[in-house]
């Protein structure tokens, strides 16, 4: 079976990650956006890390780190998602000198070939993409530094490294110890 024809958007006039809901109950958005075409895909907090450091990664090596675009990164709302991802991957155009993200829909196994969106946009805005995933990874619930599990903010957190110690971390209602 073949896969259904791309989604390109060949030079994004604007992209970012960002997130809904409260730190423990956020859903990650991918959206991106070229002309009138707005494009929103729900992502796993794992792909916004990961890309955040692919992008690092690639923009090193290829050049240096551009300085991020100073521009807004909110979504653009309604948020009305095309499809969830399954696969994220990235890459890099030389001759055009831009970054390349590709999503491709989750399909549960058997089925056909979900969709693909693939998304260029230039080092900048990619730069811009990689601060902006970060920041959304981290201003989740802080983890436990012993079993790197989330801690609920004004619960007690029962660590499986404690050593005995029934509650090792409490945190108050702001998240602080």
């Amino acid at each position: 079976m073949s896969r259904p024809k791309p989604l390109d958007l060949n030079r994004a006039d604007f992209i970012t990650i960002d997130t809904i809901g409260p730190p423990g109950q956020r859903t990650f958005y991918l959206q991106a956006a070229q002309g009138e075409i707005l494009i929103t895909l729900i992502i796993e907090k794992s792909h916004a890390a990961a890309l955040s450091i692919a992008i690092g990664n690639i923009l090193q090596q290829t050049g240096g780190i551009d300085e991020p675009e100073a521009v807004n990164q909110e979504l653009v709302h309604p948020v009305e998602p095309l499809f969830r991802v399954g696969n994220l991957g990235l890459g890099y155009d030389q001759v055009q000198g831009k970054l390349i993200v590709v999503a491709e829909e989750l399909v549960a196994e058997g089925d056909q070939p979900g969709r693909q969106v693939r998304i260029w946009a230039d080092r900048a805005q990619m730069a811009a993409l990689a601060r902006q995933a970060a920041i959304a990874v981290a201003e989740g619930r802080p983890t436990c530094p012993l079993c790197a599990e989330p801690i609920e903010p004004g619960e007690k957190h029962v660590c499986v490294r404690g050593n005995g110690r029934k509650h090792l971390y409490e945190l108050d209602e702001d998240g602080r110890d």
